[in-house]
């Protein structure tokens, strides 16, 4: 089984989705396939299973989450 999940989340402006990113990008390595478009961090997940996918998906919330403290603390 293939499972699949795509998360957008949207920034007030263009810098602050870019850090975000690039403060993420090297724990998405192999697991998500994140991008920018305009305000918008895209991110693609695919799993074998739902529970290895909420895992990651979890893992990568949680990233997202630290990475958008460290940003407004600027």
């Amino acid at each position: 089984m293939k499972v699949t999940c795509n998360v957008v989340i949207e920034y007030d402006n263009v810098k602050k989705t870019e850090t975000v990113l690039k403060s993420i990008e090297v724990d998405n390595l192999g697991f998500v396939k994140s991008q920018i478009n305009g305000k918008h961090l895209e991110a693609h997940i695919e799993s074998k299973s739902i529970s290895s996918l909420l895992h990651t998906l979890d893992d990568y919330l949680a990233c997202v989450s630290v990475a958008e403290k460290i940003v407004d603390k600027d």
